[in-house]
């Protein structure tokens, strides 16, 4: 193995899973560290010092949660969620204790693979940070942090302070599944009963300004119930 492959730590109980999607990684170049439970989880992260983790919540010993928990107490490297929970509240849990994804069983080969690279990249040019005349550009999208302006094809797109701010957040985390919670305490700083249509109206009139037409989602994708995501390529300029 080189040392310039992606490390991930795959913590996962089921044994015919787990070779699975070892397998599945090693095909894409991944290096594998396997974990079977979540004290072996803890002992591989602090060996192996990953470059992601893909986190089973069903754990013999603990509840996954409890394992995210744990690594987010010291550490912010990109976790996803696999799991067969598939309640709307199982992944508004997980995303809100700090998982960058998630991503249900069953689930395909090329999906997860996506979501890896979405995250790993995600996580590369967030953490560098936010320099003076940095540029997000995604296809034909553009957003001028210094200007607080956004433009499609060329043409300024006129946005609100507000819808401006709901945009500029979601590239800041491109790539990442946002709960609704999570963006309404980063633009507005609380939340009371209105805050989530309100959430809902400011994106609609994102869309709209977008050109995106209804059932054909381009720029942010919505998982009802869920929360928000700026897909695409991200470019840092």
């Amino acid at each position: 193995m080189t040392n310039n492959k992606y490390k991930i730590l795959l913590v996962e109980d089921e044994a015919n899973i787990r070779n699975f999607v070892e397998t599945m990684l090693e095909n894409a170049d991944y290096q594998v560290v396997l974990a079977e439970n979540g004290e072996m989880a803890k002992l591989m992260y602090s060996s192996y010092h990953p470059d992601l983790i893909i986190l089973d919540l069903g754990l013999p010993d603990m509840d996954g949660m409890t394992v995210l928990d744990d690594l987010r107490r010291e550490s912010s490297i990109p976790v996803i969620v696999l799991s067969a929970r598939m309640d709307e509240r199982d992944k508004v849990l997980a995303l809100d204790h700090g998982a960058n994804d998630y991503v249900t069983k069953p689930f395909g080969n090329a999906e997860l693979l996506a979501r890896i690279r979405s995250t790993l990249r995600n996580n590369r040019t967030s953490s560098s940070g936010r320099r003076p005349g940095a540029k997000f550009v995604v296809g034909d999208l553009v957003i001028d942090y210094d200007a607080r302006q956004v433009t499609i094809s060329g043409q300024r797109v006129k946005l609100t302070q507000t819808e401006y701010n709901i945009v500029a957040l979601l590239s800041e985390h491109c790539g990442k599944m946002m709960t609704y919670s999570a963006i309404i305490k980063g633009i507005w700083g609380y939340q009371d009963e209105g805050s989530v249509k309100r959430l809902q109206v400011n994106m609609a009139n994102i869309r709209r300004k977008f050109g995106v037409k209804p059932g054909a989602p381009k720029y942010i994708i919505n998982e009802l119930g869920v929360g928000y995501r700026m897909e695409g390529d991200r470019e840092n300029g």
